[in-house]
């Protein structure tokens, strides 16, 4: 009964970092006026389904119809990252310029000077898709 109770907390957790992340980025493009680029769009695309996939997922209190979500934090790691070095290696900052109307090396916000807005999304998607593969393997022992 605990590892129940367990799993549900972890998948509200799971939730709550999707809805924070979607909530994240509204906030710095509505209110702080931060024009989103190709690549955060892409991200937006991977990560605002994931607050649906994971509330319904947290509501029947099953971690096997959130599998959508598991593949598309994966594939959202993988454009942060790739967002990410655009912004922060000088090999790649050249190409990041040609991104489109907004350019993808730049940096809206640096914190602690590494801290930026791919860099907070590809945080989330990594803990998302942890606590996701940590669900499915407690849910695996349980049954």
């Amino acid at each position: 009964m605990e590892n129940i109770k367990s799993s549900e907390t972890l998948m509200m957790l799971v939730w709550a970092i999707a809805l924070l992340a979607m909530m994240g980025s509204v906030f710095y493009s509505e209110v702080m006026g931060y024009e989103p680029c190709e690549l955060c769009w892409i991200q937006r695309i991977l990560m605002y389904p994931l607050v649906v996939i994971y509330g319904v997922a947290a509501l029947k209190k099953n971690v096997y119809i959130a599998l959508p979500g598991l593949i598309l934090s994966g594939i959202g790691i993988f454009v942060s990252i790739y967002h990410y070095m655009i912004q922060k290696l000088p090999a790649l900052q050249e190409s990041g310029g040609m991104c489109g109307v907004v350019p993808c090396n730049l940096q809206y916000v640096n914190y602690f000077g590494f801290v930026t807005i791919p860099f907070l999304a590809g945080t989330a998607f990594i803990l998302i898709f942890v606590l996701h593969i940590f669900l499915l393997r407690q849910q695996g022992r349980n049954a």
